[in-house]
């Protein structure tokens, strides 16, 4: 059987990431671990309900291209976002204004999803990389 397990995501300062994803999104940090014979450094996040997201810094990585929508990201081949599933549509706006509290930038304000009856939202953490909110009732 193959199923998801994590998504990697790079980022220019490994400490302030963790400390993002960790207070933002409840995320548990494993150890931050070092790929031998780079200078690659990294940290595996967990969540309760078994996603995991892994932050990857790399001393002089370049930005990727800026995005500042999902349909800007979706012209551009490779990561576009990560998606996180909420229980109900009041909830999307409800985790929608959490996250931006928390600093993360607005992409797309609460609206009904392509799928009929759902609601989604667009941010971006505070590199830029897009996270969608979703309902699938």
């Amino acid at each position: 059987m193959v199923r998801f397990d994590h998504v990697g995501i790079s980022v220019p300062d490994l400490e302030a990431a963790i400390t993002w994803y960790r207070e933002t999104l409840n995320l548990a940090a494993g150890p931050v671990f070092a790929v031998p014979g780079t200078d690659l450094r990294g940290a595996m996040l967990l969540h309760a309900s078994g996603w995991r997201v892994e932050l990857l810094h790399r001393p002089g990585a370049l930005p990727g291209l800026p995005t500042g929508s999902a349909p800007e990201a979706a012209g551009t081949l490779g990561y576009g976002h990560m998606c996180l599933r909420v229980d109900s549509p009041e909830e999307v706006d409800a985790e929608f204004r959490r996250l931006v509290a928390a600093g993360a930038g607005v992409r797309m304000r609460p609206q009904a999803a392509p799928r009929a009856g759902a609601r989604m939202a667009f941010v971006a953490d505070p590199y830029g990389n897009l996270i969608e909110l979703i309902d699938r009732h």
